[in-house]
This record gives structure tokens, sequence and C-alpha cells, in this order.
């Protein structure tokens, strides 16, 4: 089930890109913006599927998997209230080999692949924003990478604790370890260890499927330095808009 959001989190303003957007703009494309609960696990699009529209969550987290042929999967990159999902539909590839599921339960908009391409391609405020957004997650993406091939489970665990946190309100997350495993691409076992690292740290509390950050400034000294690498970027490219 849908976890709930409060009227002002629910607002399509909730997400950054979308309150980045000039008042013009923002008011051309609230019509078409719909508003959707997204189920923890839930499918935005599957590998290879037809997307027909792209999707702004406001207090969900979606995750980008690649899934292997023979079921194994690992995340690329987790999106939030900072951008968007479906980023093939503007990039000129329409369908992707990767999967979006929703990590954590919560709500969002979705706007029309068509109405989509017609602002992408007007190449004014809103294709910049895209642009930007993508080369975010594309350093997102890369870094994961690297992390994944030269840092330790724990580390991980650290980096995918902070991005995940950075794009909630709270400082707790619902998330069991099997589903983590399938994020970070290893065993459970695994998981369970690095978890266990840390709990006995002091720097998370674990039960049940609940992940508590009591410190997070503590979890910021212990992780590896890609989490700061994708911060940067995303605070670069996505520095929020002042108020006139």
């Amino acid at each position: 089930m849908a976890q709930s959001a409060s009227p002002a989190l629910a607002s399509p303003r909730a997400n950054q890109l979308l309150a980045n957007l000039s008042e013009d703009r923002y008011d051309a494309l609230l019509p078409s913006l719909e508003r959707l609960e997204m189920p923890l696990g839930g499918s935005l699009y599957e590998s290879g599927g037809s997307q027909g529209y792209v999707y702004f969550p406001t207090t969900a987290i979606v995750s980008l998997l690649y899934v292997l042929a023979d079921g194994h999967s690992a995340e690329l990159a987790v999106t939030g209230n900072e951008g968007l999902v479906g980023i093939s539909l503007f990039m000129g590839g329409e369908t992707t080999p990767s999967r979006a599921v929703v990590q954590s339960a919560g709500t969002g908009y979705r706007l029309r692949a068509s109405v989509l391409k017609k602002e992408f391609e007007a190449r004014g405020e809103f294709q910049d924003l895209l642009l930007r957004f993508t080369q975010a997650l594309i350093t997102q993406m890369t870094q994961t990478a690297v992390c994944n091939r030269h840092h330790a489970v724990d580390q991980q665990l650290c980096r995918w604790l902070l991005l995940s946190l950075d794009r909630l309100p709270g400082k707790d997350l619902v998330m069991t370890q099997e589903l983590i495993a399938n994020m970070l691409g290893v065993r459970r076992e695994g998981v369970t260890a690095a978890a266990g690292i840390l709990q006995a740290q002091g720097l998370i509390q674990y039960s049940r499927g609940h992940i508590s950050v009591p410190d997070r400034r503590r979890l910021e000294a212990r992780v590896c330095e890609c989490y700061a690498v994708v911060k940067k970027e995303y605070d670069r490219l996505l520095e929020p808009r002042l108020a006139a």
C-alpha cells in the first residue's frame, strides 16, 4: 500500500524539476500532469517495453534496475523528487533495457509522452532542465558502476542509504534485506553482514525491514567518495531556481 502524503508534498511543485519551471511553463503543463500513487514494488515500465508516460516522483523513490536473463538484478540509479523517470522518451530511444520499480512508496505525477516530446522539442527551459537532469543521472550511473566494482558492500550500503535519504523527508526507510540485495546486486547474506557492521557501529538501526539513521553526519563520514561525487553533480546541475 502506498504511503500517504501531506497536501504540500502531493503538489507537483514538490518535484524539483517542476518547481524549477517558470510560472508560465508550469501553468501550461499543470493540466496535463496526472497525480498517481506509487506502491512499493510497483513497476513503472519494464525492460524493452513501450513507455507512454514520463514520471515525476514527489514522495516516492524509483529504482532503475538492469535485470539479467537468469533473473538477477542490480540497481543503476535511484530517482526521487529531484528528477523524473523515463529519459528515453526525450533522448530518442523510446525504450530501454532497464526497468523502473518503486523502491519507496509514495506519490508522483505522470505526463503523457506526446506532451513531453512537444515541450522538449520547443527547445526552451524545460529542455534545458531535462538535459541537465540527464547528465546528473548519467553521473550517478557511472559512479554506481565504479562503487560496485571497487568498494565493499558496507560502503555501497552507506552510499545507497544516503542517496535514498536525500530523496525522503525523514530519516527512516522501509526496506527488506532481500530488496536491498536486489538493488545492490549482491547476495542477501552480504547485505546482512554489511547491515550488521553498520548497526554495530551505531550508524543505523535495523529491525523488521525498517532502517533508521540516528546520526546522518556519522554515516556521511563512513561512506566512500562515490556519494559525494554524485551529490555534488546533482547540486551543481539542478540548483533550485530562486524565487523572483
